[in-house]
């Protein structure tokens, strides 16, 4: 319990650094940040298991069982989760400001590039090269946004008065020190869900896919509820898809690298059919969530089906019914892509508006929205 209490005491320090960071700079940028550091517990875990199955192949899938527990998760919950709950607040759907467009872009490519893996059977250090590339451009593109004054709220006003020495000072021991406290107390926190699922004789696969990816996503979910709960819908969605973008790029890059240095040798992650079915599964969940929220929205029936595929399919862990959810995720993705037209307008619009970004270094993601 306590442990908990810590990783929400540290969701609360982002949110507020957060919020003073945009006075320095874009909104963008800021959640970013948030989400790198937030899902700092789900790298130590993950790459715990790629050192380890460097030298026990016995580890290997408990590599792609956490990350694609973690990332669907993130995606089942956590943006079903958050939309429901600005609903209650607010009573209409929650939307994500157009400079988020930037890591929905990046998603996209992401996710496109996710289907090839499942199809090869390996995770690859030119996964590792093409994935990484992606995010190093994702993080260099968000640093170019526009700076826009934020609207402080609760203690972030009291630091956003400092002189600017002092308030970027405050801004970054904040940061660091949520990190210091996120990364403490991730481990125990993990193997307290651990110890309750093997004393409940939960299957050790099973615990490695959701109870420790449930704790490792603690501090991200609770970031996102806090700023829902605090009336900002927009930041709470783009906290939970900047971190999808980390998690999909970065984390799965991170993999065969950590993996060739502990064999002490460039090695490649072969996958079972159990491994391939539930990347095949977390990919397509991801392009059918990139279909709905293309149009900037998560809307009550998105968020509900996103919940309801993702619950049910736990209660199957038959391997055609995840091929069939997989083919049930596509079908939906499709539909949403080619019912609304402008659906696909949006996703190439987007991509276009990401790479004339990526070109342009001297403006920012308002100058190309505008238009």
């Amino acid at each position: 319990m306590i442990f908990g209490l810590a990783i929400l005491g540290a969701a609360f320090l982002l949110c507020w650094a957060c919020e003073v960071a945009q006075m320095d700079i874009s909104q963008a940028l800021a959640l970013a940040l948030i989400a790198l550091i937030a899902v700092l517990p789900e790298y130590v875990v993950d790459a715990y298991f790629a050192w380890t199955a460097g030298n026990n192949a016995q580890y290997i899938p408990y590599v792609t069982a956490n990350m694609t527990g973690a990332n669907r998760l993130l995606i089942g919950i956590g943006w079903s989760l958050v939309a429901f709950l600005f609903w209650l607040k607010k009573r209409r759907t929650i939307e994500v400001g157009k400079e988020q467009t930037t890591e929905l872009s990046f998603l996209l490519l992401a996710t496109l590039y996710s289907f090839i893996i499942p199809i090869k059977g390996t995770l690859s250090l030119i996964d590792s090269i093409f994935l990484l590339t992606l995010f190093i451009l994702y993080m260099r593109t968000s640093s170019r946004g526009e700076v826009e004054p934020p609207e402080l709220t609760g203690p972030a006003v009291s630091i956003g008065c400092l002189s600017k020495g002092i308030r970027r000072t405050v801004t970054i021991g904040l940061f660091i020190f949520a990190a210091v406290a996120i990364l403490a107390s991730a481990e125990p926190f993990a193997e307290g869900l651990l110890g309750m699922g093997k004393a409940w004789g939960i299957e050790e696969f099973i615990l490695v896919q959701w109870l420790a990816p449930l704790a490792s996503e603690a501090p991200e979910i609770a970031i996102a509820v806090i700023f829902v709960l605090g009336s900002n819908g927009g930041a709470a969605l783009g906290t939970l898809v900047s971190s999808k973008v980390n998690q999909w790029t970065l984390l799965v890059a991170t993999m065969p690298i950590v993996y060739s240095i502990s064999r002490g040798a460039p090695g490649v992650l072969l996958l079972d059919g159990r491994q391939v079915e539930e990347i095949l599964l977390t990919s397509a969940q991801s392009l059918f969530a990139l279909s709905i929220l293309a149009r900037l929205r998560l809307p009550a029936w998105g968020a509900l089906t996103l919940f309801f595929l993702f619950i049910t399919q736990l209660a199957f862990p038959n391997p055609w019914v995840r091929y069939g959810y997989s083919a049930v995720y596509i079908v939906l993705a499709l539909v949403a892509l080619f019912k609304d037209k402008q659906t696909i307008k949006s996703l190439y619009s987007m991509l276009q508006q990401t790479f004339s970004l990526i070109k342009s270094p001297g403006k920012g993601v308002s100058n190309h929205l505008s238009r």
